[in-house]
């Protein structure tokens, strides 16, 4: 390896990203910290005949082009001198002792060792894993490989949401166009973990249940309705998405939840009581709840109770289901 040098941004190839693993990297305090102090660690290039290529240091090499910097100091490594795995490596260990590498940029990385430089996946588990601090198994390589062969749209959502594992497997299920239709759905909505799980599930449900594509389901005119409603808030869109979906994917309980309800609205509860079906409408059983702070309100609720035994609506609530529990 020569010595530390200058050298032309004009000799460096841009192009070339065969040792890049970057993705949307914040350059923000890398510019500050060039423009106030300079340079601190030189970038690493591979000599050519053509010029340069980049091995490490590209966001710095970046920063300096955005500058209008005219050379960067380099340390050389001679073409012969190792090959572009070596180059690769050391490119991954001198990230991870500096920046670090963000979730897809680990994607990245593995992609390129198992398909760029045709590492056996066996050995990436258990020599590069670690590296990046992930548990050395199978599952885990899998889904970072199917990560970064993702649309760089839904990476970028992956990254801004920290997407989980179980969920980026979740999404790689489906085809780009599906994923695309997606994206278009949950950007706009507020979804946690568990909420973002259930969506992809519905969706993925329905089709294969119906045998619709999913962008189908998501460009549905309600789902459309929805999304164009820019004074609901992304919690509220949620909860109409949320709702549209499990019509479709439970049509007959969603049927009977109406019914039920229309019948409940119909009996004028007093404000204590809480008529409630079995969970998914399985079961018999119809569960009373109601709650009191006086001798005088529970007597009134005992009362309401006995009236409603009567009426057609409670009758046809329970008409079906024989056993009715209480709690207080």
């Amino acid at each position: 390896m020569k010595s530390i040098q200058k050298i032309p941004l004009q000799q460096i190839d841009l192009s070339d990203e065969t040792f890049s693993v970057n993705f949307l990297p914040d350059l923000q305090s890398l510019r500050s910290s060039i423009e106030q102090i300079g340079l601190i660690q030189p970038v690493l290039l591979r000599e050519r005949s053509d010029g340069y290529q980049i091995v490490c240091g590209f966001r710095r090499i970046s920063v300096f082009n955005e500058l209008k910097n005219l050379e960067i100091e380099s340390r050389i490594v001679e073409g012969r001198e190792k090959d572009d795995l070596k180059l690769f490596t050391l490119s991954i260990h001198e990230n991870l002792t500096g920046r670090g590498f963000n979730t897809v940029e680990k994607a990245i990385a593995l992609d390129k060792l198992v398909h760029r430089f045709q590492i056996d996946p066996i050995v990436v588990v258990k020599t590069f894993l670690p590296l990046f601090s992930l548990e050395p198994n199978e599952k885990i390589l899998s889904t970072f490989l199917s990560l970064a062969r993702m649309e760089d749209e839904v990476k970028r959502y992956v990254l801004r949401e920290e997407v989980s594992r179980s969920n980026i497997r979740k999404l790689s299920a489906f085809t780009p166009d599906d994923r695309m239709a997606i994206l278009s759905l949950i950007s706009s909505l507020k979804l946690g973990e568990n909420r973002l799980r259930e969506v992809l599930t519905f969706l993925e449900e329905i089709s294969r249940r119906d045998q619709f594509r999913v962008r189908e389901i998501v460009h549905q005119s309600e789902m459309k309705a929805i999304l164009s409603q820019k004074e609901l808030t992304p919690s509220q869109r949620t909860e109409r998405v949320k709702k549209i979906l499990m019509n479709l994917r439970y049509p007959r309980m969603c049927q009977r939840e109406k019914e039920f309800e229309e019948k409940r609205r119909a009996l004028n509860l007093l404000s204590g009581i809480t008529l409630r079906p079995q969970p998914f409408f399985e079961g018999k059983g119809v569960r009373v709840e109601f709650q009191f702070e006086t001798v005088e309100e529970y007597r009134s609720i005992l009362n309401s109770l006995s009236q409603i035994a009567d009426k057609k609506e409670f009758q046809e609530m329970i008409e079906d289901k024989h056993q009715i529990s209480s709690t207080k």
